[in-house]
């Protein structure tokens, strides 16, 4: 699956048989409960409501009528919807765990072109990197904002990062814009360059021939048609296509955010051979962390991502269990002496965040 990443090993000591203890229980769940483990009608219904919140706006300010104003309103509506497709559909069907039909997930999966993004490139960030090297700093690139913002200690130092718990806000917002106009370009050359990919590497005249094709039919989508239907000046076209992509970027970043970047999570490096002091399965438990797990709406809206705990330990399982394996999880972490970490409510995950990123915005100490 992964080449050329393959400087970083797990250590394969689990005393106290963790995996295979939470694996044999949660198959159990499953079996007991006569469960698939992909998506159900739940996801089904779900992926009716979020497509609808992403598109119906659309179409509404190209065939109503309506105030200037009122579509403004309705690109932050579609960038709800935009972020809500993201957590909930494409992630699952990237994951392949949104239906237990290949073709169902590929296409699920392939919703990202709707958002901006690429396929090759989101599966290798996030399956193969971040899943797999989670919170590991130059490995892990979730948490490679350029120099703009520092994540973990590890990263260089500079002097308006004293500022970055004020403004990283501001910058959030930009994720998915950036995808439209230049991360993917960046991806693809970096990735193919070192041959990463999740299955099969893709060959690069296919893969630069897709991000071309995808990226004119996105253009021609978003700004393009709305110019030749809409009233209105380009200008103002454009300010919509921003906004919508604000919205839904600054969700998805905080989201991500909430469950990996603050102080209760690891940012651990490997030692000097590459090893690293946990498994696997155990370095998820140090380096993730859930928010308000019990408030129905953040689990329905976030696509189960304030569950990443379960999700990083099982992503090939939909996020419409994990509040089901939850417990297991944490029942079975709790045995062997193991953390869980957790914030009950998603106010407290924010302030946590923004109190590690002044945290590692201080000058650090020189060492002696």
């Amino acid at each position: 699956m992964l080449t050329n990443q393959d400087t970083i090993r797990f250590s394969r000591i689990d005393s106290g048989k963790f995996f295979r203890t939470l694996n044999k229980r949660v198959n159990e769940y499953f079996k007991d409960n006569n469960l698939a483990k992909t998506g159900n009608w739940k996801l089904h219904l779900k992926t009716i409501v979020m497509f609808s919140l992403f598109l119906a706006p659309y179409f509404l300010i190209l065939s109503l009528n309506i105030s200037q104003w009122w579509m403004l309103l309705l690109t932050i509506v579609m960038g709800a919807g935009m972020a809500g497709v993201g957590m909930n559909i494409m992630h699952d069907g990237n994951h392949g765990s949104y239906s237990s039909k290949k073709w169902i997930n590929k296409f699920m999966g392939g919703t990202i072109y709707v958002l901006a993004g690429n396929v090759y490139n989101w599966q290798v960030q996030h399956n193969v990197l971040h899943h797999t090297y989670t919170n590991i700093h130059g490995h892990d690139e979730d948490l490679d904002a350029g120099r703009i913002i520092r994540f973990s200690e590890h990263a260089e130092w500079s002097r308006f990062h004293k500022f970055q718990h004020y403004y990283s806000v501001f910058l959030y917002g930009l994720l998915t814009f950036n995808w439209a106009l230049t991360t993917d370009f960046k991806q693809t050359k970096r990735y193919l360059s070192r041959k990463l990919s999740y299955g099969k590497l893709p060959s690069p005249v296919k893969q630069w021939s897709i991000i071309a094709i995808t990226k004119l039919i996105y253009i021609s989508i978003w700004i393009v048609i709305p110019m030749l239907i809409l009233s209105i000046s380009w200008w103002k076209i454009l300010i919509g296509f921003f906004v919508m992509h604000y919205t839904a970027g600054l969700i998805l970043s905080i989201v991500f955010q909430l469950a990996h970047v603050v102080k209760e999570t690891e940012m651990p490096l490997p030692d000097d051979t590459g090893s690293m002091k946990n498994t696997w399965a155990i370095h998820q438990l140090f380096t993730t962390v859930n928010f308000a797990t019990k408030n129905k709406l953040v689990n329905w809206f976030t696509g189960g991502l304030n569950h990443q705990v379960e999700h990083h330990i099982f992503p090939n399982i939909s996020h419409i269990h994990y509040s089901k394996i939850a417990e297991i999880v944490k029942q079975t972490a709790q045995e062997c002496n193991l953390p869980y970490n957790e914030f009950k409510t998603t106010r407290e995950a924010i302030i946590a965040h923004f109190s590690h990123l002044k945290a590692m915005g201080a000058k650090p100490a020189i060492s002696s």
